[in-house]
């Protein structure tokens, strides 16, 4: 059973959604060297929209900006004209919504009165913190309820980080020494198919979604995934692209995993009940037993053992992983309000807002 494919693809370039990403974008397409007075002006815009937000994490210019300055260092981004993945101007600008997204994470993400000392306690305080993953909200509403169009929402939304599942945790990799060194590259080696291609979480992912008819290239959909989602995959890169955060991309990775396995079960569910077989539901099935176990090898062995390695750690773990749960959550909130009311989760206009 499949859906037909997307009628809506969108340009070679996304399409801006404000000041600050219709200046980004004419900076990264254009032919010839972008004059100084049009990068400075990506900088002051910047930050007059960063004074006027009411909520940056809902911002859809501002959180596709952000997007587009990290794509720099992942790809592909052939819409692309030149090298700009270092250009001074461009990490500046980063920056400066970096400082506020830090800042709004923070503030939604306060430290415990008291924080764990040891692995162990760190490990204990994870499964604390993930133990409502036992009752996913969104995920078992969708077992029952969602509809053939809602599914394929869900895909188009999950496209954005799954097409290039687990790049963003990897950049800790060469930050870590020792037992969480170990742990993380256990947990991403199975993530990137242990060796062999037609086993990568993203590429198992990709083939979910072309035996659903959808595009599975990535980003083929930005255009249409709202500011919230974009937020949760930046918090991600955030946390991967900033080394003194290393600590923060644990807690993510090891509260990311540790709220796997049981949405996942049942996300196969719902597309089973509408009749998909395994062509589509093997990437959900794959995460049930797959994140089983790396809940324990994140938790205990990178969490805890990052811990123990390095002490100064474990405030910005617990924080990673608060920070994960609660962008997480506020996607996963929006998601369900809008199914339960009859509406799209998708943009429904790709104009400048």
């Amino acid at each position: 059973m499949t859906t037909q494919s997307a009628s809506y693809l969108p340009p070679t370039a996304p399409g801006a959604r404000g000041p600050a990403s219709a200046t980004l974008l004419r900076i990264l397409t254009s032919s010839a060297d972008a004059p100084e007075s049009e990068l400075n002006g990506l900088t002051n815009t910047i930050t007059n929209a960063l004074r006027t937000t009411e909520d940056l994490l809902s911002d859809d210019d501002l959180q596709l900006t952000l997007y587009l300055l990290y794509l720099l260092h992942y790809g592909p981004a052939d819409f692309v004209d030149g090298d700009w993945e270092w250009d001074p101007q461009l990490i500046g600008a980063r920056h400066l919504l970096e400082e506020r997204l830090e800042e709004v994470l923070r503030l939604h993400n306060p430290p415990p009165a008291a924080l764990p000392s040891t692995g162990e306690e760190v490990a204990e305080t994870l499964f604390s913190m993930t133990a409502d993953a036992a009752r996913p909200t969104l995920a078992t509403w969708m077992a029952h309820h969602a509809t053939v169009d809602q599914l394929r929402e869900f895909l188009i939304l999950r496209s954005i980080y799954t097409l290039r599942e687990a790049d963003p945790h990897t950049w800790a990799i060469p930050r870590l020494r020792g037992r969480p060194k170990a742990a993380l590259v256990e947990i991403q080696a199975d993530e990137y198919g242990g060796g062999c291609p037609d086993r990568i979480h993203a590429e198992i992912f990709a083939r979910t979604m072309r035996n659903f008819g959808l595009d599975d290239r990535p980003d083929a959909y930005l255009d249409v995934v709202p500011a919230t989602i974009l937020a949760s995959v930046n918090t991600m890169s955030f946390f991967g692209l900033n080394r003194r955060l290393r600590g923060a991309t644990i807690g993510h990775l090891a509260a990311f995993e540790m709220t796997s396995s049981i949405p996942n079960r049942y996300y196969s569910r719902a597309f089973s009940r509408l009749g998909y077989d395994g062509a589509v539901t093997w990437y959900f099935d794959e995460h049930v037993e797959a994140d089983a176990v790396h809940e324990q090898i994140a938790a205990r062995d990178l969490a805890g053992g990052a811990a123990d390695d390095d002490p100064k750690l474990i405030g910005d773990i617990v924080f990673g992983a608060s920070a994960c749960l609660f962008v997480d959550d506020l996607s996963g909130q929006y998601m369900h309000s809008r199914w339960t009311t009859g509406e799209t989760v998708l943009r429904t206009s790709a104009e400048p807002e």
